[in-house]
C-alpha cells in the first residue's frame, strides 16, 4: 500500500508537471530612415486686375508648402505656357513681349516653418519661361508643421498699351524640392 502510495504521488506529479507552462521572450530591432520630404499645393490664382487706366494688372498665388530637408531645398516657378506668342501686335507674352520692358515680375512671401528657415525672396523677380526661379528656398534641418506653412507669389504684369485686346491665360509650373 505504501508503494501504491508513492506511485500515485509520482504519478500525480508528473502529471502536473506535464501541464506547466513556460514563458520566453523575443525582440524584434524596428528602424527607419526618416529622409527628405517636399510637397506643394497652389491653393488659389484668382485672375489678373487692373486700376486705372493702363493700371499694371495683379494677382496674388496662395501656396501650401510641406517640407523636411535634410541640408536644404527649394520652390522655384516657371511659366510654362506663356499668355500669348506676343510680338507687335499680339498680346502680353513673358517670351516675346510686344514691347521691351514688359515684364510679368513677381514677389514672395512665406511663412516661417516649425523648425529651420524659409526665406522668400527678397526683390522683384522676373519670371521667365525658359528657366525656373525662386519663390522661397530652405535652410538645413528645416520643418513645416504636419499641416503645411502659407506662402505666396504676388504677380505684376505690366499693362501695355500696344497688347491686343483678348483673354489671355498663362501657366506657372512650381516645383518644389528638399534634399
Amino acid at each position: 500500500m505504501k508503494r501504491l502510495l508513492i506511485f500515485v504521488s509520482l504519478l500525480l506529479l508528473t502529471g502536473s508537471l506535464s501541464f506547466a507552462q513556460n514563458s520566453a521572450t523575443a525582440t524584434a530591432n524596428l528602424s527607419v530612415t526618416v529622409g527628405a520630404e517636399a510637397a506643394i499645393v497652389v491653393n488659389s490664382s484668382p485672375a489678373f486686375s487692373s486700376t486705372g487706366i493702363f493700371g499694371n494688372y495683379t494677382s496674388t498665388t496662395a501656396l501650401t508648402y510641406y517640407v523636411r530637408t535634410i541640408s536644404g531645398g527649394s520652390v522655384t516657378v516657371e511659366i510654362t505656357t506663356d499668355f500669348s506668342t506676343g510680338g507687335v501686335g499680339g498680346g502680353p507674352s513673358v517670351a516675346n513681349p510686344p514691347t521691351s520692358g514688359d515684364t510679368l515680375n513677381y514677389t514672395c512671401t512665406a511663412v516661417a516653418p516649425t523648425t529651420g528657415t524659409s526665406t522668400p525672396c527678397s526683390t522683384a523677380l522676373t519670371s521667365s519661361t525658359t528657366a525656373a526661379t525662386t519663390v522661397v528656398t530652405f535652410g538645413g534641418t528645416t520643418q513645416s508643421p504636419k499641416a503645411g506653412a502659407g506662402a505666396t507669389t504676388s504677380w505684376t504684369l505690366i499693362n501695355d498699351p500696344s497688347y491686343k485686346a483678348g483673354s489671355y491665360q498663362a501657366v506657372a509650373t512650381y516645383t518644389i524640392s528638399a534634399t
